[in-house]
């Protein structure tokens, strides 16, 4: 990693972008950019356009902080622009990008390493809204953005297939619906941190989007030792298998009544929200680590060739 005439590096934060996660990637830009100057960082926050590489030329950074969330940043698009410009950047590479924005192929690799993966297809969004895909109930969602775009959920009973938004892409990916408790587990560099148990006020209706703010975290997460320690285990191996880089965050649906057969992994999140009240930092706190070391971390294991 290249040092500016500091003892820090020049971090330049990439934030924002043209991607749905927009907000939630300034968000996430801002703090982090503050928490990187409270460690002693040279920062500058770059909101990514199309501009994008004339002003990364112009900031000159040692290292690219990628606080991007969606497509073109969590998907291997501003990674090969970052590869091609010869700057050290944050999270995972082209490939493990690109690989774990698509949900589907992330199954692909997690059943060719032995992990769990709930039934899924990818479907066209008119013949979703037309008839029933799959026998209910079923969850619909985007294959490649984040689910700030909508989550559908099809409960048993329903007469109806779901009127997806207009923001849905067109294809959609239709997974069958797992019951039991939504879980999380972070892996920064080589080691699996902890589970947290999102509890949530339940899916509304099946053609509401799923309320962001109607959640609690529980962390460490309150439940037994087997599907805790498998929780991490998958993790790693999910991390690993797909080639991912700094921090990482799988999600999980817990069925109780089937213990440890009914626990699969459901995606692979290499752009973690990070606030110091997301998923991931909440998870690197619990385990003694603040949001300014988190930070510090991933630009010190920044590099090219990821």
């Amino acid at each position: 990693m290249g040092k500016s005439s500091g003892t820090h590096p020049k971090v330049a934060v990439l934030m924002g972008g043209p991607s749905a996660e927009r907000e939630v990637s300034l968000v996430s830009g801002r703090e982090c950019a503050a928490a990187l100057r409270g460690e002693g960082f040279e920062v500058v926050e770059l909101d990514a356009g199309s501009d994008l590489c004339d002003r990364l030329r112009a900031v000159a950074p040692d290292v690219v902080f990628n606080a991007l969330h969606g497509r073109w940043g969590e998907d291997g698009c501003v990674q090969g622009l970052l590869e091609w410009l010869r700057i050290p950047y944050t999270h995972s590479g082209v490939l493990a990008s690109s690989l774990a924005m698509d949900k589907q192929r992330t199954k692909d690799v997690y059943r060719a390493a032995g992990l769990p993966v709930v039934e899924s297809i990818i479907a066209e969004r008119e013949a979703v809204e037309a008839a029933h895909v799959m026998a209910p109930p079923y969850v619909v969602k985007p294959n490649n953005e984040g689910s700030s775009v909508g989550i559908y959920i099809v409960q048993e009973n329903a007469n109806r297939p779901p009127q997806l938004s207009r923001e849905m892409p067109a294809q959609v990916m239709v997974e069958q619906y797992v019951p039991g408790r939504e879980m999380t587990t972070t892996v920064m560099g080589d080691r699996a941190l902890t589970v947290t148990d999102i509890i949530t006020d339940g899916w509304y209706d099946y053609h509401a989007k799923y309320a962001p703010g109607g959640s609690r975290h529980v962390v460490p997460a309150d439940i037994p030792q087997e599907i805790f320690d498998l929780c991490l285990d998958y993790a790693l191996r999910a991390h690993r298998a797909l080639g991912c880089r700094g921090v990482s965050r799988t999600d999980f649906r817990w069925d109780e009544a089937r213990g440890a057969e009914g626990l699969y992994l459901l995606e692979t999140n290499t752009q973690p929200g990070m606030t110091p009240t997301s998923l991931a930092p909440e998870q690197a706190a619990a385990l003694g680590m603040t949001f300014g070391q988190l930070c510090a971390w991933l630009v010190e294991d920044a590099s090219c060739n990821r």
